[in-house]
């Protein structure tokens, strides 16, 4: 197969154990982290397109929106606004930020004491957004709500990784981006009702209910247990063993242990993690840590998540018909998501990934020719409602495509490949990079619907396109392969195996690398 190293169904090592009702609980506890990234995408595009709100904060927008309305206008620039793409940007910039910062903590601390920075921090965001009376109370509140969601975003993953079983750790790591779906879900249907309010103060129950998930995930977070991997790496060795038995319900884990160990000691060895990572041999890691967050906000779903509703009503959908149309879009990004956690494991990370890539680029191209058919390079339409209904149901199967595909292994791929010694900063730029090219879509992409109207669709198919290129040559097939042995694949790739030299691998006893590209049950000799 072009492009990637094919690993066995039994991976590498298979570790003694199950999957415990502990283990379950903790991860369904950490993805709750989850849901205040994912609160916040659904909640910010659909007050923004909130009358009440734009005349309280941005009433150059408002009257920009009436005015297109009357004369029949333009309809692609009836939002174009800096300072209402600042609002919904600012987040992602201290997002990016609170990542570095939140690196250190998870690696000295733990990953729960990260979580629950998060969560206590987007808890006040949200009391502040929700009592803002201007513009700079607003922006501060979304600034301190990025803060909480670097903090989660950058521990979260990891947390499920490593408490996780590696031939279920897609399924659980996956919960996280299920929590998302749920947040974006709940923030428009309750968007949808606070839209109904009587005196134009909807919208600030729609910010100030942030607080509800962000309660969640801090006071969880303190009934979380550590991770072994995360309580070796700290000294804890004694408690780690003794937690690893409980995580894996089985008192034989002395193999996996000292693979652990064994990781924990090279960890140790690296003083100055930001700058190994750049090393030749961390080279295929570094790639992906910038590439897949890279491209999957260049999938342009953050496009359709953080402006649905405007998006809707610029195609002639009325406030609240714009509102349930994001609801629907909502409902399918959740139940495809389970498509996903189903699968994961059984068909792999490369299948989701190139299915999920040829679905978006066919949709994209559908979307954009729909559009571009009624509104020209005009922009000046009036769009039938059955006509408008057949453009959300290819942005249905858009999001469907996204959410089984670069949704959730977005998230899942990037913490389950960092070797122990640099998961922290890998993570973090992982994070960094999601935040800052989430920053310039959500800054970029109202200006960039003005100038490039309905162009814009195939602007982001052309990305799918060469994402998907990029998975089908140089990712590796990594379910079913424990983390600690993850070295194994790259070491195995066609393209990546040059990077990495026999004395790097310090792993896989019980494991042999072939030619063919197989990994398998043997003695491996470095």
């Amino acid at each position: 197969m072009a492009g990637g190293a094919v690993v066995n169904t039994g991976g590498g090592k298979d570790y003694p154990g199950k999957l415990t009702m502990f283990v379950l609980f903790a991860c369904i506890v950490a993805a709750t982290g989850g849901l205040i990234f994912g609160y916040d995408i659904g909640i910010s595009g659909g007050v923004t397109s909130m009358n009440p709100f734009l005349i309280k904060f941005f009433p150059g927008v408002y009257r920009q929106e009436q005015e297109a309305e009357r004369n029949q206008s333009n309809q692609y620039c009836k939002f174009d606004s800096q300072l209402l793409t600042i609002f919904t940007s600012s987040l992602y910039l201290a997002a990016l930020v609170a990542s570095f910062f939140a690196a250190t903590v998870t690696r000295v601390a733990g990953r729960k004491w990260s979580m629950f920075a998060g969560g206590v921090t987007f808890l006040v965001g949200a009391a502040l957004n929700g009592a803002a009376n201007n513009l700079l109370m607003l922006i501060l509140g979304r600034v301190l709500l990025g803060i909480g969601v670097g903090f989660a975003n950058q521990s979260v993953p990891v947390y499920l990784s490593e408490m996780a079983p590696a031939r279920l750790r897609g399924m659980l790591n996956i919960g996280f981006q299920q929590m998302i779906t749920l947040g974006i879900l709940c923030a428009n249907l309750i968007n949808y009702g606070t839209a109904k309010i009587k005196g134009g103060w909807g919208w600030r129950v729609s910010l100030a209910l942030a607080a509800v998930p962000a309660a969640i995930i801090a006071v969880g977070s303190l009934f979380l247990p550590d991770t072994p991997n995360s309580l070796i790496d700290r000294g804890y060795t004694d408690e780690a063993k003794r937690m690893l038995r409980r995580v894996r319900g089985t008192d034989d884990v002395e193999e996996e242990y000292g693979d652990l160990v064994a990781a924990s000691d090279e960890s140790k060895l690296v003083a100055h993690p930001w700058r190994n990572i750049l090393q030749r041999r961390y080279r295929p890691q570094l790639v992906f840590a910038v590439a897949i967050p890279f491209f999957q906000q260049l999938t342009g779903i953050n496009v359709i998540m953080f402006y649905a509703p405007v998006l809707f009503k610029t195609l002639g959908f009325a406030d609240d018909a714009s509102l349930m149309s994001a609801v629907i879009t909502g409902l399918v990004n959740v139940f495809a998501t389970s498509v996903s956690i189903v699968t994961v494991d059984r068909l792999g990370r490369r299948k989701l990934f190139l299915q999920g890539g040829a679905q978006m680029l066919a949709c994209q191209i559908v979307v954009g020719a729909l559009i571009g058919a009624k509104f020209g390079f005009t922009g000046v339409a009036v769009i039938p409602k059955g006509y408008a209904a057949f453009v959300v149901l290819f942005i249905c199967a858009y999001v469907a495509g996204f959410a089984w595909s670069w949704g959730p292994l977005g998230w899942l791929v990037p913490s389950e490949i960092f070797p122990l010694e640099i998961r922290s900063a890998g993570q973090s730029i992982t994070v960094s990079v999601n935040m800052f090219c989430t920053f310039v879509i959500a800054q970029a992409f109202l200006p960039m619907l003005c100038r490039f109207k309905f162009m814009l669709f195939f602007f982001f198919g052309a990305w799918v396109l060469v994402m998907t290129l990029f998975v089908a040559f140089l990712l590796p097939e990594t379910k079913n392969v424990p983390i600690e042995e993850m070295v194994l694949i790259w070491k195995s790739h066609w393209y990546w195996s040059r990077f990495i030299r026999d004395e790097d691998v310090h792993v896989g006893a019980g494991v042999e690398m072939h030619s063919n590209g197989k990994i398998q049950a043997a003695k491996l000799n470095v």
